[in-house]
C-alpha cells in the first residue's frame, strides 16, 4: 500500500494526502457519515428540554447518551477489527436509526423520564464509530510512510468542521422547523451516511485469517501505551463538556446568551486552525515529547479559565485552549498507528474517542453541578482539573509510550509488528 503515496523521503503535505489512491471513495461518505454524531447531543437537549421544560432532565438523557456511547464503542471497534468495519456498520446503523426515532416519539408523547433515558442507552450504544474506522483506512493506506501525522491532523480538521456544522444544523431544525426535526434529520443522516460508507468494501482494512483468531480476542488495552492515551483523551472531553456548559452559563450571566455560539466558534477556530498546522509541519522530535509539550500547553491555558472575568479574556483563552487540544488529538491518534497492531487498530482508536465522550459526559454533569451550587464560571475548574490530572499521568508514564523492543515485547498479546516511523 505504501507504493499509493509518494516516497517516504518527501516532505508530507495535504496534497500527497488527498491524491492518495482510492481516498476520496471513503472521505466523502466517511464526512456524511459522522456528519450526524455532532448533531446527536444538542438534538436530545433542544427536544427534551422543549417536552420536559427541564435542561436537568435533558442533560440526564444526554450524559446518558454519551457514556453508552463512551463504554460500547471500543466493543464495536473491536469487532470491526475482527469481522470487518463492513458487519459492524450495516447492523449498527439501522439500530441507531430506529433508537433514535424512538427516543423522539417517546419524547412528544410525554414519556417518563426513565423511559426517555432507557431509549437514551441504545442510542448512544449504537453511534456508529465512522471516525475510527476512517482512521483505520488511511492506517492501510498509509503504512510506513510519513504521512499518517498529515492523516492524523486532516482527521482532527475534519472532526472540528463536523461540531462547527452539526450544531448549526440541529439548532436551525430544531428552532426553525420542529423540536424533533434535528433528532429525525440526525437518524435519517446516520442510516444515508453509515450506508454508502459501508459500501465502500475495497478501502476497508481485511480481517486477520483464523490462524490469527486467538490473537484478535486480545484488546488493544493491553497496550499499556493505549491506556495512557485514554487517560489523557479523558482529559481533553473533560475540555469540551466543561466549556460548553460554562460558557452558557457565563453568557447568561453577564446577560449575553447569543455570545455562547460565538465563544466556543473561537475554541472550535482555534482547534481546526492549530490541526492543519500541525498536520502541514515536517516534525523532528519524537511524538512522545511533542505529546508532553502540548498537553502542558493545555493544561496551562485551560487553568486561566475560571480567572475570566470579561468575554474578550474568555474568547481569547479559549482560542488558546482549542490551539492546544488538536496538536495533542493529533500526536494521540499517530501514536496508535506505531503502539497497536492492524488487527486491533480500529477498537484502539474507539477507545480514545469514547474516552472523550466519557469525560464530556462527566464534565457536562460536574460542571452543571458546580455552577448551580457555586459562582458564575465555577464550571471552568472541570478544564481544569480534568487535564491537570491527565498532564501528571501522562508525565509519570510517558514511558509507556516508547515504541522500542520493550513495548513491543509487551504488546505481543495483541500480535504487534514491528512499528514505523511517522516523523
Amino acid at each position: 500500500m505504501a507504493s499509493t503515496v509518494t516516497s517516504k523521503s518527501s516532505r508530507p503535505g495535504y496534497g500527497q494526502l488527498l491524491r492518495t489512491r482510492g481516498a476520496w471513495t471513503f472521505l466523502l461518505p466517511g464526512f456524511a457519515a459522522r456528519q450526524p454524531f455532532a448533531m446527536l447531543t444538542i438534538s436530545l437537549v433542544l427536544l427534551v428540554q422543549h417536552t420536559t421544560g427541564s435542561y436537568g432532565a435533558a442533560g440526564a438523557v444526554a450524559a446518558v447518551t454519551g457514556v453508552s456511547m463512551a463504554l460500547f464503542a471500543p466493543y464495536g471497534g473491536r469487532l470491526a477489527d475482527r469481522y470487518g468495519q463492513r458487519a459492524v456498520l450495516l447492523p449498527g446503523v439501522l439500530v441507531h436509526s430506529l433508537s433514535g426515532v424512538s427516543l423522539t416519539v417517546l419524547a412528544l408523547a410525554d414519556a417518563p423520564l426513565w423511559a426517555l433515558i432507557a431509549a437514551a442507552v441504545p442510542t448512544g450504544a449504537s453511534v456508529p464509530q465512522v471516525g475510527p474506522m476512517v482512521r483505520a483506512r488511511w492506517g492501510v493506506k498509509l503504512q510506513g510512510t510519513p504521512l499518517m501525522t498529515t492523516a492524523a491532523a486532516f482527521e482532527s480538521v475534519t472532526d472540528e468542521l463536523t461540531f462547527v456544522l452539526g450544531p448549526l444544523l440541529a439548532t436551525a431544525l430544531c428552532t426553525g422547523v420542529a423540536p424533533a426535526a434535528g433528532l429525525l434529520t440526525e437518524a435519517a443522516l446516520t442510516l444515508v451516511g453509515g450506508l454508502l460508507f459501508a459500501a465502500q468494501k475495497g478501502t476497508q482494512p481485511s480481517v486477520a485469517d483464523a490462524t490469527h483468531a486467538r490473537v484478535q480476542h486480545a484488546s488493544a488495552l493491553r497496550v499499556r501505551g493505549v491506556r495512557v492515551l485514554v487517560v489523557t483523551f479523558l482529559g481533553i472531553g473533560c475540555v469540551f463538556g466543561g466549556m460548553q456548559v460554562s460558557l452558557a452559563a457565563f453568557t447568561e450571566s453577564i446577560g449575553k446568551p447569543g455570545l455562547t455560539g460565538v465563544l466556543y466558534g473561537v475554541f472550535a477556530v482555534g482547534n481546526m486552525l492549530s490541526g492543519a498546522v500541525c498536520g502541514a509541519v515536517a516534525w523532528k522530535t519524537a511524538p512522545q515529547r511533542r505529546l508532553v509539550i502540548g498537553y502542558t500547553a493545555l493544561a496551562l491555558t485551560a487553568s486561566g479559565l475560571w480567572l475570566a472575568h470579561s468575554a474578550l479574556v474568555l474568547a481569547g483563552l479559549g482560542l488558546l485552549v482549542g490551539m492546544s487540544i488538536a496538536p495533542t488529538l493529533i500526536i494521540g491518534y499517530t501514536l496508535v498507528e506505531d503502539l497497536v497492531p492492524a488487527e486491533a487498530r480500529t477498537e484502539a482508536f474507539t477507545w480514545l474517542t469514547g474516552a472523550v465522550a466519557l469525560g464530556q459526559a462527566a464534565a457536562v454533569t460536574v460542571a452543571g453541578q458546580l455552577e448551580d451550587r457555586l459562582w458564575d464560571g465555577a464550571g471552568f475548574l472541570v478544564p481544569m482539573t480534568g487535564t491537570v490530572l491527565a498532564l501528571a499521568t501522562l508525565v509519570a508514564l510517558r514511558s509507556w509510550l516508547a515504541t522500542g523492543p520493550r513495548e513491543r515485547t509487551a504488546a505481543r498479546g495483541v500480535g504487534h509488528r514491528a512499528p514505523v516511523a511517522v516523523d
